[in-house]
């Protein structure tokens, strides 16, 4: 009897198990191998081992007012060590650039009085924030955990998609899907040497531990979340648990002299460090939305008078906006004296006239995105949509250009992903985690690999049907610590290459 892998029909895009000869690449042979060995039935049981202990534990997401399960695919995603190098590097040098970009907008703005970048991108920018201006984290921190979204191309490139610096969430999922497998698959870790997850929260209460304001001897951390009914309230309540840290609710602070208390049991104690996963509009109802109930009035005040730091940083918005995503090349140069090691995918700022009239007349070939648009909503894929989706989304680009993006389609790698009792190829890409402690920018070994689980589709968010994978970094040095023992792998050579240089170089990569 043939394995499960036998007919899997590979397609035009890059696939992350299988070259272009059919052939298993170097580092997937062990897992292939394993694979080969199943049948569908135990992909079936296994699969419901896997819904029982995510149902047991209360891994779930909610979506349109409804809760599920956290989809999680079987088939891990690997990364050989030597990419992962590279990845690390490039998530690296691009959360420095945007931590001297922040600090630079909302202090002197030398990359505006330089002509870098132009002042219309900041006035205009709905994640611009005013009241910001000035403030200073107490350890020059002000993205203390970053998401930086990453696909590969048909050529095996890697790219990046996206930045999310305001509140990136998917960590929990990373540490609970890797839980899950090891009790699932135990078989599959025996055969690889995998850098483990475990760590993730421990990682990122110290860098919130050392960003507390200045002589505070054991900083008072608190998570502050919306409630029950925010779609990642597992995630919130996950972290805080692992973390140590008390979970609370807007009602849940006060702010008096410019300080920050959380009302308990035990009375009134003072909180150093707030990791919000509340959006700037409704964090502080005295300097943003009057009418939020889930923040804390006066908390801007008290970290402008530096008595609390706020984590992630108040502002962060602008360098997640769409349009900053264009100059981050540029960005990289201007801050760092470096070239990107890993290029952005070809994007077109529509706001100018000459670009906006050659991407309207190709809409059909293009990918069209919200600059502030977030889990794969009011996205447009050209080759997919319908005379009316393009439509309406060339009257709402010629309405209001700043709102819009234009990028070239890029057909994300392929990954085999159980669909029933088979395995089939569905696109995938990675979130890897950075934490920036304020000495250093450390990249979390693995990330989320997020999956389209609907057949075609280029959509990897869950709110949009789609799931996710364990993402196992491998590992051949003996002295690494690793998930498990098992066979190495040879080192690969992978380069980062350069921007691409083509008739739109200045509008993609300035």
């Amino acid at each position: 009897m043939g394995g499960l892998l036998d007919r899997y029909p590979r397609g035009p895009a890059y696939d992350e198990m299988f070259g272009t000869d059919g052939l298993p690449h170097p580092h997937a042979r062990a897992l292939y191998d394993v694979l080969q060995t199943l049948t569908g039935e135990d992909l079936a049981r296994r699969a419901e081992a896997r819904d029982r202990s995510f149902r047991d534990q209360g891994v779930i997401f909610s979506h349109a007012g409804e809760e599920w399960v956290f989809p999680l695919d079987l088939i891990p995603r690997l990364i050989p060590a030597a990419e992962w190098e590279l990845v690390e590097a490039g998530v690296v040098q691009r959360v420095r650039a945007l931590e001297a970009f922040l600090a630079d907008v909302y202090g002197p703005a030398e990359v505006v009085r330089d002509g870098v970048v132009p002042r219309s991108l900041l006035t205009t920018s709905t994640g611009f924030c005013r009241p910001a201006h000035g403030i200073e984290p107490p350890n020059g921190v002000r993205v203390h955990l970053a998401g930086i979204d990453i696909v590969r191309d048909q050529g095996g490139l890697l790219r990046v998609l996206e930045d999310n610096l305001q509140v990136p969430s998917g960590m929990s999922y990373v540490v609970e899907n890797r839980r899950t497998m090891a009790r699932v698959f135990p078989g599959l870790f025996l055969e690889q040497q995998v850098r483990p997850v475990a760590a993730y929260p421990g990682w990122l209460l110290d860098a919130l531990r050392r960003s507390a304001p200045v002589g505070t001897e054991q900083p008072a951390v608190v998570l502050l979340t919306p409630g029950v009914g925010n779609a990642a309230y597992f995630e919130h309540a996950f972290l805080a648990r692992k973390m140590g840290i008390e979970l609370v609710e807007g009602r849940d602070l006060f702010c008096r002299d410019n300080i920050v208390y959380m009302r308990s049991v035990g009375g009134h104690r003072r909180v150093d460090v707030v990791y919000r996963r509340v959006n700037d509009d409704f964090l502080d109802p005295v300097h943003f939305r009057a009418d939020s109930v889930v923040g804390c009035p006066g908390i801007l005040n008290a970290a402008r008078a530096g008595n609390v730091t706020i984590a992630n940083a108040v502002g962060n918005g602008v360098a997640d906006d769409k349009l900053t995503y264009t100059y981050l090349p540029t960005l990289i140069e201007y801050y760092l004296g470096e070239r990107p090691l890993l290029p952005n995918v070809r994007t077109y700022r529509l706001d100018d006239p000459d670009v906006r009239s050659q991407c309207l007349a190709r809409l059909d070939q293009l990918v069209v995105k919200p600059v502030q648009g977030s889990g794969g909503h009011g996205i447009v894929v050209g080759p997919q949509a319908s005379d009316a989706e393009l439509a309406a989304v060339r009257e709402q680009v010629l309405a209001e250009p700043r709102a819009w993006i234009a990028q070239e389609l890029v057909l994300l790698s392929t990954s085999p992903t159980q669909l029933g009792d088979q395995l089939l190829p569905r696109h995938v890409d990675l979130r890897p985690f950075a934490v920036n402690d304020g000495a250093q920018v450390r990249v979390l070994p693995g990330g989320l690999t997020r999956v389209a689980l609907r057949q075609g589709s280029l959509i990897v968010n869950s709110s949009q049907g789609g799931g996710s994978k364990d993402t196992w970094v491998l590992t051949s040095s003996p002295g690494c610590d690793a998930e498990a023992d098992g066979a190495s792998f040879p080192r690969q050579t992978v380069r980062g290459a350069e921007p691409d240089r083509g008739p739109c170089q200045d509008q993609q990569q300035q």
